[in-house]
C-alpha cells in the first residue's frame, strides 16, 4: 500500500496507549463497501483499507457501508477476506461490531464499529425512511478508562438518507431513540455519514445537545476533489477540539470519501 499519511502530523499509527489521558481520537470513514471502480475496472480494496485504518491511530473507529458479504464479488475476487468486513479491518487488539442495514440480492451491508476498548452493550435502530433506502444506527457502549475508572461511552455510527426530509426524520427517529437508550448525563459521540450536503443538520442535532468543532466544514467527499463535509463526528458530554481529513493519492483510492478524524477531549 506504501506509506499512508497520520492525520495529525507524525507518520504511522498515531497511538499505541491503550489510556486516554488526554481524551479520545474518533474516527469516521465510509468505506464503499471495500471496493471501488465500476465494471470490468472494479477492484477489491479492503486490504488497503485495513492499513489505512490501523494508520488512523483511532480509539474508536465508526464504519458505514461495510459489508458482511456478496456473493458475487467473492466468486469474482478470489482473495476476498474470510468474514465480514468489520472483523477483517479491525487492528489487532480492537473489538469490531457490525450490523446489517441493507438486505441486497448478494448479499448485506451496514454500519460497523471497531474499539481499542471493551464493548460492553450493542444495539441497532432501523430508521429507514422508505423502501429504496434501508438505513440504520449502530449503538455500541464501550467501557473506556478515565482518571482511574471505568466510564461507559456511547457511539452512534449513522448513515443518513441521500433526501433531506429523509435526514431531518432520521434525526428525529435518532433524537427519539437517544432519549430512550442513553442516559442525559452519559458521554456519547455520534458519528457517520450524514449526507448533509446543504450543512442543514448542525441546528437540529444542536438541539439534542449535539455539537462538533468550530471548523465543522472539513470536506470528505469526493476522496479525489473534496467539497462536502458530509462525515461528521457530534458529541455530548465531550469537546471536539480538532478534526482532520487525511489526503493524498492513497486516500483519494481506497475509497469515494475520504475519513474524518476528531479529537475529543473530556468535558
Amino acid at each position: 500500500m506504501g506509506c499512508v499519511a497520520a492525520p495529525f502530523g507524525g507518520a504511522g499509527v498515531l497511538r499505541d496507549n491503550a489510556t486516554p489521558m488526554d481524551g479520545l481520537r474518533v474516527a469516521t470513514y465510509n468505506i464503499h463497501k471495500g471496493v471501488q471502480g465500476v465494471g470490468p475496472l472494479k477492484r477489491l480494496e479492503v486490504h488497503n483499507l485495513a492499513h489505512a485504518v490501523a494508520a488512523l491511530g483511532a480509539d474508536v473507529v465508526c464504519l458505514q457501508e461495510v459489508r458482511a458479504y456478496h456473493r458475487r464479488l467473492q466468486r469474482r475476487f478470489g482473495h476476498w477476506p474470510v468474514g465480514d468486513q468489520a472483523q477483517f479491518l479491525a487492528p489487532p487488539g480492537y473489538h469490531a461490531v457490525y450490523r446489517t442495514n441493507a438486505v441486497t440480492r448478494h448479499g448485506e451491508h451496514g454500519n460497523a464499529l471497531l474499539s481499542r476498548y471493551p464493548v460492553l452493550h450493542h444495539a441497532h435502530r432501523d430508521v429507514s425512511d422508505h423502501r429504496l433506502e434501508q438505513r440504520g444506527l449502530l449503538h455500541v457502549t464501550l467501557a473506556v478508562p478515565r482518571g482511574g475508572q471505568t466510564v461507559a461511552l456511547h457511539v452512534v455510527v449513522v448513515h443518513l438518507g441521500l433526501i433531506h426530509a429523509s435526514r431531518v426524520r432520521q434525526v428525529r427517529a435518532l433524537g427519539e431513540y437517544l432519549a430512550q437508550a442513553v442516559p442525559p448525563a452519559a458521554p456519547l459521540v455520534v458519528a457517520g455519514d450524514f449526507n448533509d450536503w446543504g450543512q442543514r443538520l448542525h441546528a437540529p442535532l444542536a438541539a439534542l445537545g449535539l455539537r462538533t468543532a468550530p471548523q465543522a466544514h472539513v470536506p470528505t467527499y469526493p476522496a479525489r476533489w473534496p467539497l462536502l463535509a458530509l462525515d461528521r463526528v457530534y458529541a455530548r458530554g465531550l469537546r471536539v477540539v480538532a478534526l482532520h481529513a487525511p489526503h493524498g493519492p492513497g486516500w483519494a483510492r481506497w475509497s469515494d470519501h475520504l475519513p474524518l478524524v476528531a479529537q475529543l477531549q473530556w468535558a
